[in-house]
């Protein structure tokens, strides 16, 4: 008989090695906390790990977001497609994430049909379209420019010499 496992194949290693003791939760996830479409949806998916820390959610967008600590995924790398983090240190991206997310949460018959090749094949290009088009859709800066402010705003912090306009953009 085969493994139970199921094959996962936006799966990656991720390059930082597994924390010593076994984290809480059963997925982190990575989301953007400046799009309100990421937000309503996790806040759906707060609702329903009902305080049970099945989920970690990580906002990306805050200055304090570091790679090291969340599977090795840049902010860049995270701006542009979800990810998420399993507690081996797996990273897992794009719809995968959603099916793992929901799963875990007891809704995994939302995505179920995604696993099928044709249909997943299809959802996993719709997902492609969704995330090259997410931040125009939200009335939001190209990822190029959002990448730069970050960066201003971290370095202006690091080096405590700069002010900040009313966007809080150097």
């Amino acid at each position: 008989m085969s493994s139970s496992k199921t094959p996962f194949p936006e799966s990656l290693e991720a390059s930082t090695s597994p924390q010593s003791s076994s984290p809480s939760w059963q997925i982190e996830l990575l989301y953007d906390g400046e799009c309100p479409l990421c937000v309503r949806e996790v806040n759906f998916l707060r609702r329903r790990d009902a305080g049970r820390g099945l989920v970690a959610f990580v906002d990306i967008a805050g200055d304090r977001y570091t790679p090291e600590a969340h599977g090795g995924v840049d902010f860049e790398t995270a701006m542009g497609r979800i990810h998420a983090v399993l507690p081996d240190g797996t990273v897992v991206k794009n719809v995968e994430v959603f099916r793992r997310v929901y799963e875990i949460l007891g809704m995994g018959w939302i995505y179920a049909a995604t696993k099928l090749p044709i249909i997943g094949s299809i959802v996993d290009r719709l997902y492609e379209i969704w995330a090259d088009w997410r931040l125009a859709l939200t009335g939001r800066p190209d990822l190029a420019t959002i990448v730069s402010n970050r960066q201003k705003r971290i370095e202006c912090e690091t080096q405590g010499r700069c002010r900040l306009n009313d966007d809080n953009q150097p």
